[in-house]
């Protein structure tokens, strides 16, 4: 079941993921940057990627080198599809231990509603069905981790999570929180063998007394005399200490990872020498102030706007609220932390693309509850939970992407993208291009492409002039909906006039699409 499940999603988000790239709904943020590091990991290059700025080194902005793993599969198919497939691959193997593990702990029934549920999931859709995103990586790692958590398999758990910390570097807080995890199970686990094997050990040495007649702690249960201390250290329980152990580095590894990666790796490849998402922390800049109304108007942030009640509302309900029952469903925690700290919007909204990596985490709370907590969710119950969880995913599915599956007009590539395509077949392969955002993703593969709204100054996002080196084409979209950021209007407009105040002359404008070329 598992493989069969998996498969099926494979081929929607596929299908899913590329009928929108045909219809230009990706971007060069997020699409187009991250085709550019891979093409040049491709061909043995440093991610350099200028959508970014010019010679932007990618490891600078987010530390995800685990990403060279698809440059074997570009360089056979250098093309921005090949990271949507790869993407979809990642994101529907998730599905596998999930299923597996629901069928064997639950039941078929439970196994097939688990899958089929995380499959259709609002939050794997919304991140599968737009750009590509490095946390493709992420949520087949925590889907293993997690099941691996669920059937007690610690060293497996922690095998899966380390690589998190190649991912992204805020994951290094949820790996730290797997370890947490296991060291917090294996300690009760422990304790409880502990308590058992005392009182087993008790009514063990009231035996050896009757039948040898001797001090307990000299005799054991057949008469032979032994020292007790000798016999306890080679109880079964004294090895119950390993996942403590265990989650413990794997909680220090994890902290010290994002700290390393944060603090020193980042700004060293960072054109301005730092990290470039600490502003995003309302409560960075209350603790530098040192006010105590900063703190608390920090602290008041996690709880408003209401947008955030909504995000939290989504993520319980695919398990009918009953994942929350279980102690897994905490590891969401990290990454909802910082999201709701942060002062980014986009970080709040239920289409945010990083809620993929929380879809695995709220689903292995749901078989854990039903697997281990039947005084919760005793087996009368739990049709009407899976019937919920259900009929909570159609309702969604109807409502994120995977509805364009049964949309005409998901299949029919738009006249403006046709136009796009036959306009920008007239730029070189090989050449230099400065593009409007939706356009970028359709020459990354073939030129050297950066913003329309870039060029020189102390920032140059914010150009005072043209680029440095001036690139040979220019190409704007008037219709791209992305009109704040990266490129606000006003911005374009002002760069595009720069460029044919220099001497660019215009080779087209059709349907809103404008193309320069340098003289």
């Amino acid at each position: 079941m598992g493989w069969t499940v998996t498969a099926v999603f494979f081929v929607l988000y596929t299908v899913v993921s590329v009928l929108r790239n045909d219809r230009m709904l990706n971007a060069g943020y997020d699409l187009g940057i991250f085709e550019q590091a891979i093409r040049a990991y491709a061909h043995g290059r440093a991610p350099i990627v200028e959508l970014k700025g010019p010679g932007f080194h990618l490891l600078g902005d987010h530390f995800h080198p685990l990403l060279v793993l698809i440059a074997p599969f570009y360089r056979l198919f250098p093309s921005a599809v090949t990271l949507l497939v790869v993407q979809a691959a990642l994101m529907a193997l998730a599905c596998f231990p999930l299923t597996r593990w629901a069928h064997r702990a639950v039941g078929p029934v439970t196994g097939l509603v688990v899958g089929c549920g995380l499959g259709a999931s609002w939050g794997l859709i919304a991140g599968v069905a737009k750009d590509f995103h490095e946390i493709c990586f992420a949520v087949p790692l925590l889907a293993f981790s997690v099941t691996a958590l669920g059937q007690r398999r610690w060293g497996a758990a922690a095998a899966w999570a380390l690589p998190l910390l190649l991912v992204k570097e805020d994951l290094g807080l949820t790996l730290a929180a797997i370890g947490g995890y296991i060291a917090w199970q294996g300690r009760r686990e422990w304790r409880h063998d502990s308590s058992e094997t005392w009182h087993g050990s008790r009514e063990r040495r009231q035996q050896s007394e009757d039948r040898c007649h001797q001090p307990a702690e000299r005799c054991r249960d057949d008469g032979a005399r032994i020292h007790e201390p000798e016999d306890r250290a080679h109880h079964p329980a004294e090895r119950r200490r390993f996942p403590v152990l265990l989650g413990v580095a794997v909680a220090f590894l994890g902290v010290a990872g994002t700290a390393v990666e944060i603090l020193v790796l980042l700004p060293a490849m960072n054109p301005r020498g730092g990290f470039d998402y600490w502003h995003q922390i309302p409560g960075e800049a209350a603790s530098s102030s040192g006010s105590f109304t900063a703190l608390v108007s920090a602290g008041l942030h996690v709880f408003w706007p209401p947008m955030k009640w909504l995000l939290l509302f989504m993520l319980a309900a695919p398990t009918a609220f009953f994942g929350l029952r279980s102690p897994l469903t905490l590891l969401c925690v990290p990454t909802l932390a910082w999201r709701l700290l942060a002062g980014n919007e986009h970080y709040w909204q239920p289409n945010f693309h990083y809620n993929a990596i929380l879809m695995p985490l709220v689903f292995a709370g749901l078989i854990d509850v039903l697997h281990r907590r039947p005084d919760i969710v005793p087996p009368p119950g739990r049709r009407k939970v899976l019937a919920f969880s259900a009929a909570f995913t159609a309702v969604t599915a109807a409502v994120y992407p995977l509805h364009d599956l049964v949309l005409p007009s998901a299949w029919r590539t738009p006249a403006h993208v046709r136009t796009a395509e036959r306009l920008l077949k007239r730029i070189p392969d090989g050449d230099t291009v400065a593009s409007s955002n939706r356009l970028a993703p359709m020459l990354t593969g073939r030129t050297t492409v950066s913003l329309v709204c870039f060029g020189t100054g102390p920032d140059p996002a914010a150009p005072t002039g043209l680029p440095a080196r001036p690139p040979r084409w220019v190409v704007s979209d008037r219709h791209d909906p992305t009109v704040k950021t990266p490129c606000p209007v006003e911005r374009t407009h002002r760069m595009m006039r720069l460029y044919r105040a220099h001497g660019y002359v215009q080779v087209a404008e059709e349907d809103g699409i404008t193309l320069l070329r340098r003289r």
